[in-house]
């Protein structure tokens, strides 16, 4: 029974981010299952103020390592961005991870750096990773949130997408740091099909396999509720919600934008917000009493908050899978995207069971709710389909771990021979 190590270099909790609670979802799955049958034994990493395991079956368990450098203080700055540890080495990781016989990564920081040192003197290792957010596009997105704090370059600064020549210099050695991890391991998991195409030209095509993500029907149906909790407290509005980070890494001004477009109609529209970040202020300065912010809102109420909404708007474009999108398509909510954003895979039918905002710019994101706006048979429809999908397509978490993790995490391909002296950059 192969032993699994997987690395979250980020810190847990109820109010965690996307990234940790898809772990918290694979392990909880995996802990669901007869250790007999599941077949490996499974260890989830994450960041905690203190070292403890938590056990969820005999063969499953989550471990929290207390980070060497963080960077709590540096997030707290940037408004609720991940806390993660900057250190080259973690001793205490390095004392554990030679008890697994697979050492998944999922970021780029302390732990994987940590795995990278180790894996010359344990080639016998079996090395696999995910991405689960675009490192590059994250922090081109931080470098200029905080150049524009500094000096800002206009009323709106965060419509502009392309960063300035600091933040670009600054995504490309993050891509380049993430391509070094990657080129080590054996099987590199990611979650659309565009993704694919992409890293195989780094890795070769034998060895990038899909990762999808699921969704939890329990937590998540397929219902609709106005009267709900959290509803609004502006009744009569038409509710657009947007999850996540309050921050340029999630483009959420460029929402704030249109919405402001739709008021000047005379378009009754709200914006509603889950999630906390260093661009609330600006948010609120931009949309008066037309938002409501809502804070980070624990798993235990997203669901009462889809269903107090007429659609999600998510304009990011750092997510590899965005799990509020497969969250929402399931409480029946219509979901607007960006085109050619990853996250759009989870459409089967694009236009039919979401929509793809094009052209991605203010104007064209306010041109989308407009028409389901003014188009309440249109709203119930694509409502409805994205139900249908949800249902018929998207997949539970138990099914992508059986379908997607433990046929990689079981197989006895190792990573090709690595020449003496690469790793020395990767810390």
């Amino acid at each position: 029974m192969p032993s699994v190590g997987v690395l979250v270099e980020l810190a847990g909790g109820p109010l965690a981010g996307g990234h940790v609670k898809c772990w918290e979802r694979f392990a909880g799955a995996a802990a669901s299952i007869d250790p007999a049958d599941l077949g490996i034994d499974l260890t989830v990493y994450l960041l905690g103020r203190r070292e403890e395991a938590r056990h969820l079956s005999p063969a499953v368990r989550i471990v929290t390592l207390r980070p060497i450098l963080g960077n709590r203080t540096l997030a707290r700055h940037l408004g609720g961005v991940d806390a993660t540890d900057l250190t080259p080495h973690h001793p205490r990781l390095a004392t554990l991870l030679p008890r697994h016989d697979v050492w998944h990564l999922t970021h780029a920081f302390g732990f994987a750096a940590t795995a990278a040192r180790l894996a010359r003197r344990h080639p016998d290792r079996r090395l696999t990773a995910s991405l689960h957010t675009d490192v590059p596009v994250l922090t081109t997105a931080y470098v200029d949130q905080i150049i524009r704090a500094a000096a800002p370059l206009g009323p709106h600064p965060a419509h502009h997408d392309a960063g300035s020549p600091l933040a670009r210099l600054a995504g490309h050695l993050a891509r380049r740091r993430r391509d070094r991890f990657l080129r080590l391991c054996d099987t590199v998991l990611v979650a659309t099909e565009d993704e694919r195409a992409e890293i195989a030209r780094l890795v070769g095509p034998d060895r990038v396999a899909l990762l999808g993500r699921g969704i939890d029907t329990r937590r998540f149906p397929t219902v609709t509720n106005r009267t709900a909790p959290a509803a609004p407290p502006h009744p009569g509005r038409f509710v657009v919600l947007f999850v996540g980070r309050v921050d340029a890494s999630k483009r959420v001004m460029l929402l704030g934008e249109a919405v402001r477009m739709l008021r000047a109609t005379g378009r009754p529209v709200e914006l509603v917000v889950a999630g906390s970040g260093a661009q609330q202020a600006a948010l609120a300065r931009l949309l008066g009493e037309s938002v409501t912010l809502l804070g980070q809102i624990p798993q235990e109420e997203l669901a009462a908050t889809y269903a107090g909404a007429d659609v999600l708007a998510f304009p990011s474009r750092s997510e590899t899978a965005g799990n509020v999108v497969a969250e929402a398509m399931a409480c029946g909510l219509p979901v607007l995207l960006p085109a050619g954003a990853r996250t759009t895979a989870w459409f089967a039918r694009p236009g039919t069971d979401g929509i793809a905002v094009a052209p991605d710019t203010p104007a064209g994101w306010a041109t989308e709710l407009a028409r389901l706006i003014d188009d309440p048979a249109r709203h119930r429809a694509v409502a409805a389909e994205a139900a249908h999908t949800s249902r018929t397509r998207h997949r539970t978490w138990q099914q992508v771990l059986a379908e997607d993790l433990l046929p990689v995490w079981t197989t006895r391909t190792r990573r090709p021979a690595t020449p003496s002296g690469q790793l020395r950059h990767t810390g």
